[in-house]
């Protein structure tokens, strides 16, 4: 995007409309599982490259893609580039905290950093947010960038000429629901009187 002004207030409007809630905190509490049709292991780099339809889920993380490289630092955190297959994307999902909602994402090349809690979507890039099964927000762009702690995202379109424009769609957020109206006083009930339908003697 050309315009500083601009993207700065689309990250802004996407921060107010997804609110303030992040991801799932016990997620960086959680081991990272991979299921793979192969495994690199390189000890002395401390990586790992996972090839063939890979699945990588972390807490309430799913990762897929065609191949994961995932680098792991002194300090034990870990560091994943997912890539799909050509005409592909990769995929990632995660469930946001103390609410119904999910943040998912597609390009054609994921970056995960496990010290920050952010994602990079990069080249054709699509992340939506999730209320239950309906989407509610839309964004694409040639890169996106999600920081699931705060809940902030970044997308930015095309840098050469003729490149894909940043695309949002962003629902607003239903009312909360108001207290039910005070029920009207019932009227006394009628009291019989004996001399209705029975006539004069």
């Amino acid at each position: 995007m050309k315009f500083p002004f601009l993207r700065l207030l689309l990250c802004v409007a996407c921060a107010l409309a997804t609110g303030t809630v992040g991801a799932e905190k016990a997620d960086r509490k959680q081991p990272m599982n991979i299921e793979a049709d192969s495994l690199r292991y390189d000890d002395l780099k401390q990586t790992s490259v996972f090839s063939g339809n890979v699945v990588l889920t972390r807490g309430s993380i799913i990762i897929k893609g065609a191949r994961i490289e995932v680098r792991q630092d002194a300090q034990g955190y870990q560091f994943g580039v997912v890539t799909a297959e050509p005409g592909q994307r990769a995929y990632f999902r995660q469930k946001r905290d103390d609410s119904d909602e999910y943040i998912e994402g597609e390009s054609e090349t994921i970056e995960y950093d496990g010290r920050a809690d952010v994602f990079r979507l990069i080249k054709d890039a699509r992340l939506r947010r999730l209320r239950g099964t309906q989407v509610a927000d839309v964004v694409t762009g040639d890169l996106i960038q999600y920081n699931s702690l705060n809940d902030i995202f970044t997308v930015d379109g095309g840098t050469q000429k003729g490149g894909e424009r940043v695309r949002a769609t962003l629902t607003p957020r239903s009312e909360a629901p108001q207290p039910p109206a005070s029920r009207p006083v019932a009227a006394p009930p009628l009291r019989s009187d004996e001399t209705l339908g029975g006539g004069r003697k």
